[in-house]
């Protein structure tokens, strides 16, 4: 496997990181209110029970991956376009769309997340077991479950895995995106008041937008120059 979709991948997950905080932001705040209780305040125990959750939804993302590039594999994507990049080219097109999503300017992938919602709506409840969060194993299950959630942006780095492959690819694609949205999840975590206001002003997320898009417009220029040499005059 090439290294554009795993830089691509963890590149997204980085810049849209102020996407995480509206799906994520909520249950990120409720875990380190649940062990900020007086005589439990301790940064060190936040920290592990942040990690903990976003170990459990990294695996998740990690699983996906391995479903996508098993089904992009066994449908034969790869052999269907004739080497072509289709994959690269649907991923930089949701790029785009994501990176107008992240600015405000239009909200190009809500059906993608309003149809996930169909499945979600069933996973949901194993998390409300382990509500509210006191030990680690909790944070672990909750983000497992989490790592679930209707997402625009988990959806546009499973496109780079469906195309990928195989199963081992398309879970190494998906753990390279959760990589990336890690420093921002895990900050906010600890620092949730000033991580918050910082990653939902209105500036960064148009900054990270644009980006987001810079980056689709690289893997079409990318996709394109691939499919010129996977079919020669």
């Amino acid at each position: 496997m090439n290294v554009e979709p795993l830089a691509a991948a963890f590149i997204v997950g980085l810049l849209g990181g102020t996407h995480c905080v509206g799906m994520c932001g909520g249950i990120v705040g409720a875990l380190t209110a649940g062990v900020a209780e007086p005589a439990r305040r301790s940064r060190l125990r936040m920290f592990v029970t942040q990690l903990s959750y976003n170990l459990g939804r990294i695996s998740s993302y990690t699983l996906a991956g391995v479903i996508a590039g098993t089904l992009g594999r066994q449908a034969g994507l790869l052999e269907l376009t004739g080497g072509f990049p289709l994959g690269r080219v649907i991923a930089g097109v949701i790029m785009i769309l994501m990176g107008v999503y992240l600015g405000g300017w239009w909200h190009a992938l809500r059906w993608m997340e309003r149809a996930g919602s169909y499945l979600w709506k069933w996973i949901e409840p194993l998390g409300r077991k382990v509500i509210p969060v006191r030990q680690p194993w909790q944070a672990l299950w909750l983000g497992m479950v989490w790592g679930w959630l209707p997402c625009g942006l988990v959806y546009t780095a499973l496109a780079l895995a469906l195309a990928s492959g195989s199963g081992v690819n398309g879970g190494a694609i998906m753990l390279a995106f959760g990589a990336g949205t890690l420093p921002t999840l895990l900050t906010l975590g600890v620092t949730f008041d000033v991580a918050g206001r910082w990653v939902q002003d209105v500036r960064v997320r148009r900054v990270a937008g644009v980006l987001v898009i810079l980056l689709g417009l690289l893997l079409l220029a990318i996709a394109g120059q691939h499919g010129h040499h996977a079919h020669p005059r």
